[in-house]
């Protein structure tokens, strides 16, 4: 289950590709497969060995071109081990709503990534995410859980103030919002509830299957209770105030999803290359909802 849109953010083979707060992979797993040289980052080591067993499955099934590489460490996302200008690419998903010093990530990502590079946003939406927080206080007051909600116009602001040209905005995951909001009535750990179990096995099947109807559904809801705010922009060649006016950003109404990707700080730097006995398969997707505090 993708939350940034590759046909609104295109990827070229080749691509150095930085995956910031990975969690279970997903959208490293996702570049690797259309040819990228994928880092993909995260405090978690349980989650980074993981995904480095998924990076090894998917090599030894040919599931990546030959050419295309990829890594995974564990590190700190307001101390990045990369030189300037290292990326063409930087993913930043369902992650920032987690950091405290945001301002400092997006400084370090717009440090690593190269000028004329892009970078993807996506965070908790605004509309969706005040009703999970009404619903449940154990839904955000967890360690490292949720600690902001996000305007639409704050992040973009935030990301212009880092330097960067947001070009394009748009919403996702609509079917998952009312999951949550479920979740959140019934107790947030509670999986036993009709409603929930009912709502869940719904989301497994339109992941793994993705029927016509349920894509059709979905794609009505995202502009009204999509579950994640995406936000797409370029890092500038020449300093902002010499570049001509940016493009207007769409669909800006509100905030995206909690994905359960955890990024935090203070871990060491630490490459986890692929096993030798690997997974038989990469996942083509996750067999349940990753959206959560």
């Amino acid at each position: 289950m993708l939350t940034v849109d590759f046909s609104r953010f295109p990827l070229a083979a080749g691509d150095r590709v930085l995956d910031l707060g990975c969690g279970a992979g997903r959208h490293a797993f996702e570049c690797y497969r259309r040819g990228a040289h994928v880092v993909a980052l995260d405090r978690n080591g349980e989650e980074i060995r993981e995904v480095a067993r998924w990076f090894g499955a998917m090599r030894e099934a040919g599931e990546a071109p030959a050419h295309a590489t990829a890594t995974a460490l564990e590190g700190d996302a307001l101390a990045l081990p990369f030189p300037d200008d290292s990326f063409d690419v930087v993913i930043i998903s369902e992650v920032m709503e987690h950091i405290p010093d945001d301002k400092g990530v997006l400084a370090e990502m717009v440090r690593v990534l190269r000028p004329g590079g892009r970078i993807a946003v996506t965070v908790p939406r605004y509309g969706p995410e005040k009703v999970c927080w009404a619903l449940s206080d154990a839904y955000h007051e967890v360690e490292g859980g949720h600690i902001r909600i996000y305007r639409a116009d704050e992040l973009l602001d935030k990301m212009r103030e880092a330097g960067l040209r947001p070009y394009g905005t748009h919403h996702a995951h609509g079917l998952h919002s009312p999951y949550w909001w479920l979740k959140c009535a019934f107790g947030v750990d509670n999986d036993k509830a009709l409603p929930v179990r009912a709502y869940h096995k719904l989301l497994v099947w339109d992941i793994m299957k993705k029927p016509r109807a349920t894509r059709l559904a979905e794609s009505a809801l995202n502009p009204l209770i999509g579950k994640s705010f995406v936000a797409y922009a370029t890092k500038p060649h020449a300093p902002t105030g010499l570049l001509p006016a940016e493009t207007p950003a769409t669909d800006t109404a509100g905030t995206g999803t909690p994905t359960g990707e955890t990024l935090t700080t203070e871990a060491p730097v630490t490459e986890t290359p692929a096993p030798e006995t690997a997974p038989t398969a990469a996942p083509a997707a996750p067999v349940a909802p990753e959206e959560g505090p």
